[in-house]
C-alpha cells in the first residue's frame, strides 16, 4: 500500500488527502468475525483536492456528480477477510474511478459521405441477386 497511487500519467493520489473508515464486514470470517473491522471505506474530498489539475477536477466533479456527497467520493471494499487486502482493493477502485472520470472526452465523429461507387456496386449486386431469385420461380407455362 505504501507508495504513490497513480491516477494517470504523473498525477498521483496523495495519501494525505485520503481518509479511511473501517467497520465490521458481513459474510464469512472465522472465529474473530465479530471483533475485526475488515470492511474498508475510502473517502477522497474531490472538491477540495489540490492534487488534481483544475480541468481534471471539473471533469471528475461533473461525471461523478451522482456518487459525490458534499464533494466527497467514497469507495467501499469488503470482499476479502483481511483489512489490508480490502484497503488495497479500495485504493485500486478509487484510482481507476478517478482515471476514468478525468479522461478527456472522445474526439467527435466526423460524418462522412458514402462514396458513389460503393452505393452503385451495392445496387448492382442487389439487382443481380434479385434476377437470380426470379430465375428460380419454376413457372414454365
Amino acid at each position: 500500500m505504501p507508495g504513490p497511487h497513480v491516477i494517470r500519467g504523473s498525477v498521483v493520489l496523495p495519501e494525505a488527502e485520503l481518509s479511511w473508515r473501517f467497520s465490521r464486514s458481513s459474510g464469512p470470517g472465522g472465529q474473530h468475525v465479530n471483533t475485526s473491522d475488515s470492511r474498508v471505506e475510502l473517502l477522497f474530498d474531490l472538491a477540495a483536492s489540490k492534487a488534481l489539475p483544475e480541468v481534471w477536477k471539473e471533469r471528475a466533479l461533473e461525471r461523478l456528480a451522482s456518487r459525490l456527497v458534499d464533494g466527497v467520493l467514497s469507495v467501499r471494499a469488503s470482499e476479502h477477510r483481511s483489512q489490508l487486502r480490502n484497503r488495497e482493493m479500495a485504493l485500486v477502485r478509487m484510482a481507476s474511478l478517478l482515471a476514468e472520470a478525468t479522461a478527456p472526452p472522445p474526439k467527435p465523429r466526423r460524418a462522412t459521405k458514402i462514396p458513389k461507387g460503393i452505393n452503385e456496386r451495392r445496387l448492382r449486386e442487389k439487382k443481380a441477386r434479385a434476377e437470380t431469385k426470379r430465375g428460380r420461380s419454376g413457372r414454365d407455362w
